[in-house]
């Protein structure tokens, strides 16, 4: 019992390390820059480049807590409803064209051409036919960021062992059953590495259909901001968006590792790691 104590302490003690040791690794860099950043900046005579500090003093000014309010929330909001509503469709479409080969082969033409086309592209189009406001934006964020998903998933569900197919048969496993105990399971992993991409996507499609639609959300606010030549507005609008991206990447990074925690146990077993 002592001796399971004091590997159980060793390991927390190892674990601690790591983690210490990934933090490093990971802030030096931008900190690193931001240093730099903060001293040269005001030595530059440009106006399209300010000073470090007043963009810091102008990004609290603005954004704490006025236009969070008035222009990250609404940003927030299409982001939420689009890329969860891509997440939906992008599984479900993925579940089934990995299930039936036969249409993923027909829908194969559509899939690769959706995929290549530019999202930026079909702007035009999408605003001829839904307009400025929101159901453009909504649109345009789930038909864009679904399709890494869609392949992702589709790859996942043909990841299952040919051999369970024919065990399920034998004992006649109901399809919802199937879904939920095994092609759910291990598509997972791939559907995670899917939604990673997507969730980047999402992002940038946001930016992109608010800087052209109608007023209301981060975007537009970073477009009128350098229209109008506020040039410290637009660098606090920028930096709020990559304060936004950074906190969306890690509480996704905290939920893939939280939902995944079994498949990383199963990893490290399978390679003969206690």
């Amino acid at each position: 019992m002592a001796v399971q104590t004091q590997q159980l302490g060793t390991k927390r003690s190892s674990r601690s390390g790591q983690w210490w040791k990934s933090l490093l690794w990971q802030a030096w860099l931008p900190i690193l820059i931001v240093l730099l950043i903060w001293f040269v900046s005001p030595h530059i005579t440009s106006i399209y480049f300010p000073a470090a500090s007043t963009v810091v003093e102008e990004t609290w000014n603005i954004w704490f807590p006025g236009a969070l309010i008035t222009e990250l929330l609404p940003s927030i909001y299409r982001l939420a409803i689009g890329f969860g509503l891509a997440i939906v469709m992008g599984v479900a479409l993925g579940v089934f064209l990995g299930l039936f080969r036969p249409a993923e082969v027909a829908f194969r033409p559509l899939t690769e051409t959706a995929r290549a086309i530019p999202g930026v592209a079909l702007l035009p189009i999408a605003m001829m036919f839904f307009g400025t406001g929101d159901s453009m934006k909504l649109v345009m964020i789930i038909f864009i960021s679904m399709w890494p998903i869609v392949l992702n998933t589709v790859e996942g569900v043909r990841s299952v062992d040919p051999e369970l197919h024919k065990v399920m048969d034998s004992f006649r496993i109901k399809p919802l059953d199937r879904f939920n105990k095994v092609y759910l399971p291990a598509a997972m992993p791939q559907i995670f590495s899917g939604v990673r991409i997507s969730l980047a996507v999402a992002v940038a499609v946001m930016i992109a259909v608010e800087m052209f639609g109608t007023p209301g959300g981060i975007g537009y606010f970073i477009r009128d901001a350098q229209q109008t030549f506020r040039i410290v507005d637009m660098w606090t609008g920028l930096l709020i968006l990559g304060l936004f991206g950074y906190l969306l990447n890690l509480i996704f990074r905290l939920l893939e590792a939280r939902i995944l925690r079994w498949h990383k146990r199963m990893v490290k077993h399978v390679q003969g790691e206690s």
